[in-house]
């Protein structure tokens, strides 16, 4: 197999013409920086011009805007040599079967992220929530500990501008179980942050048959790993890093090696105390609310431990952390509300990001955007008991992806059932100038406005707080 150096330094490895489809996606453009900055020729396309398209292209990559045939063999970018493409791109394709007929190596994303990862101190961040911000903050933590971390992140991080960052190591990468691939990779350290039933159901290249068929590709990839570090606070992932002997846990959980206690939760965030084996290690703070970010930056100053890496110097970089592109992420402020833009999408995340909106002290009004017919149908209950702790909620409609409508599948299902639990500032609002309307004529000082969702609602924090989006 073929090694990536992760610092980018010269190799034995020939330059290869990649073109990778879908550049435009968050992991994808993170492969092209990489690539390029390992000496590799890159380019690719996508089906619309995005601000991540124009980036790449401003860093000398060569993107194209749509899809066809002749990108595989066709001046400007062919003849190429190898053509990068997600499981989610139909077999038929055109650009698939154009390479396929001229003998170009169609290479699966997950394969080239296991040349990256297959180095003895990388680490790879699984788990159905939180592999964003953990993998940031693994990277981060490592950088400000003195180490120099080279990354693969799902989302922008501020401390980087990118989603990629090339170094002498450790590798840092967010590996995403809903490409089932995943589960055949192998990394130095899996940081295992919890383990649920999403990307399960339906007939998607990227969703699992069934979560059982999911959790035991969580096994594999823990198995095949030198060492697992996994939370002791999610029930059941002990059971599921049984395969490798090598087990590290951390948590708030008694048991765990990696503890954190005494936590002193404010408006802006969480100062806490870390243990290892029951030995203070010291004082640390998260910069983000919610006792979801303590446990991830927990896992941070334990990766940065098990490498090495200083303490408090660590401690200090995760304090000023503010979190990568929409996880978490502060837009401004509408009549003195704060607002502040979340990816959450599905129930656990969701009762997480309206948890640590309560921890700010403020009135938590919450935009929510449904993501996807299938998800929805699957566990609208789930979210409509999710959202109820928001003090007001306005509903979106749903976010297809893609996929077709299903018959009786629809928004309303989560306001009529959180009507029925008695929440009584929960509304149906699919015209989003009355969102942005409403919460212009009632917004104040003392109110948190978050837009929640996997979809496009992030352009309504902008519009609300008057920021370009």
């Amino acid at each position: 197999m073929t090694h990536f150096l992760p610092d980018g330094s010269p190799s034995d490895t020939p330059t290869l013409h990649y073109h990778l489809m879908g550049i435009g996606g968050i992991g994808m453009s993170a492969f092209a920086r990489l690539l390029a900055a390992r000496g590799q020729r890159v380019s690719g396309c996508d089906a619309s011009a995005s601000d991540l398209t124009a980036q790449l292209q401003a860093e000398g990559i060569e993107v194209a805007v749509g899809h066809g045939a002749a990108h595989i063999t066709a001046a400007p970018f062919g003849p190429i040599d190898v053509l990068v493409a997600s499981e989610a791109v139909p077999k038929d394709h055109p650009e698939l079967v154009a390479a396929r007929a001229a003998g170009t190596e169609v290479r699966p994303r997950m394969a080239l992220l296991d040349e990256l990862l297959d180095v003895p101190d990388s680490v790879g961040v699984i788990g159905t929530h939180g592999k964003t911000t953990t993998t940031s903050m693994i990277a981060v933590a490592l950088a400000g500990a003195g180490l120099d971390p080279a990354a693969f992140v799902g989302g922008i991080v501020p401390e980087f501008g990118s989603n990629a960052r090339v170094g002498a190591g450790p590798f840092v990468a967010e590996v995403d179980e809903s490409d089932r691939g995943f589960a055949a990779l192998r990394c130095g350290t899996a940081v295992f942050t919890n383990a649920e039933d999403d990307h399960v159901g339906g007939n998607q290249a990227t969703y699992w048959e069934t979560v059982e068929e999911q959790h035991a590709g969580f096994a594999r990839f823990v198995a095949q790993s030198g060492r697992v570090l996994l939370c002791a606070d999610w029930p059941g992932l002990d059971a599921l890093c049984a395969g490798n002997p090598h087990r590290v846990s951390y948590g708030q959980a008694a048991g765990a090696d990696y503890r954190a206690v005494n936590l002193r939760p404010d408006a802006d965030g969480t100062d806490f105390t870390v243990t290892v084996h029951g030995a203070v290690m010291g004082m640390a703070r998260v910069g983000l609310p919610g006792t979801h970010n303590v446990l991830n930056a927990l896992a941070a100053l334990a990766v940065t431990h098990l490498h090495g890496g200083d303490f408090a110097q660590a401690a200090a970089a995760l304090a000023a952390f503010r979190g990568p592109g929409r996880r978490w992420q502060r837009i401004g402020e509408l009549n003195g509300a704060l607002v502040i833009d979340d990816y959450a999408h599905n129930a656990t995340k969701v009762a997480a990001a309206v948890q640590a909106a309560r921890q700010t002290g403020r009135r938590v009004r919450v935009v929510f955007q449904p993501h996807r017919y299938l998800r929805t149908q699957q566990s609208w209950p789930r979210l409509a008991d999710a959202l109820m702790d928001a003090d007001e909620v306005l509903l979106l409609d749903i976010a297809a992806a893609s996929e077709p409508p299903i018959e009786g599948i629809h928004a309303t299902l989560i306001s009529q059932r959180m009507a029925e639990q008695g929440h009584a500032a929960t509304r149906y609002m699919p015209d989003r100038a009355e969102v942005v309307r409403t919460l212009r004529d009632t917004a104040g000082p003392g109110d948190i406005i978050v837009t929640m969702g996997a979809g496009d609602v992030w352009k309504l924090s902008r519009e609300l707080a008057g920021v370009p989006a």
